[in-house]
């Protein structure tokens, strides 16, 4: 009875989220862009969440012109899937209006293709690519136990060892993308104008000024104020009420 349940209630609310999506779908081709929105967040709010909610609601408050809540879901649909070109190019869209013009600090060769190659995946399709390796080294080694003539023995043998090697190679990238996806906590800048301080209080001396859009790396964080690191490398602190985490799924 209690699966029955379950069941009954995960369909209803497939069912109203479907019913949802459309209908935001429906006001934002009508261009009603802040009705698109509420039903947008009404899914969110029942637990629900993908890039291409994130990614539509980032075009719904982009038609808004709100800069900070268009790249937070531009952003966060980009978390979800790092290499989709089309959210990519929408973010860089919105990121162009904001006010903050920083520069990045440049990356050596050798960090970037590391940072490329590891970033190629998501530290979850890492795992699962690992997973398909595992199950075709054990085909594989199971051939080579099956095959009678040496040739077929040795290059069952061969490939085996070769899936073998990828599978340990998936799960390190799974574990070093794992790591760095923790240890990075990207914040926007949802205040028009933030006075970030050299030290965690109103009293001590502005080090930079930011604007609402603009992403952050938060650092550490300190009663109502997180430390904050952007893309030139300057730190400040900034008051946890003017920036909101990407990562609050």
């Amino acid at each position: 009875m209690c699966y029955i349940l379950v069941f009954v209630f995960a369909t209803m609310t497939f069912g109203q989220t479907e019913t949802l999506f459309d209908q935001a779908t429906e006001a934002y081709n009508a261009g009603e862009y802040q009705r698109a929105v509420d039903n947008y967040l009404e899914i969110l709010d029942n637990g629900q969440h993908s890039a291409e909610l994130y990614y539509n609601l980032g075009n719904s408050y982009y038609k808004l012109n709100e800069i900070a809540p268009s790249i937070y879901y531009y952003e966060k649909a980009l978390l979800l899937k790092p290499n989709d070109s089309e959210i990519k190019s929408n973010l860089a869209y919105a990121q162009n209006m904001t006010l903050d013009a920083i520069e990045k600090l440049p990356e050596t060769g050798l960090s970037k293709i590391y940072g490329n190659i590891i970033g190629f995946l998501s530290f979850d399709q890492w795992s699962y690519l690992a997973i398909v390796f595992m199950i075709l080294f054990v085909l594989f080694y199971i051939a080579f136990y099956s095959f009678q003539y040496s040739s077929k023995k040795r290059v069952s043998f061969v490939t085996s060892v070769i899936f073998m090697l990828l599978t340990v190679i998936s799960l390190v990238f799974a574990f070093l993308q794992y790591s760095k996806f923790t240890a990075d906590q990207p914040a926007i800048v949802f205040a028009q104008e933030s006075s970030v301080k050299s030290e965690p209080n109103q009293r001590s001396q502005e080090a930079f000024a930011l604007h609402e859009g603009t992403k952050v790396h938060v650092l550490d964080g300190l009663n109502e104020w997180k430390k904050i690191k952007i893309a030139d490398g300057s730190t400040g602190w900034i008051p946890e009420e003017d920036i909101k985490m990407l990562k609050d799924f």
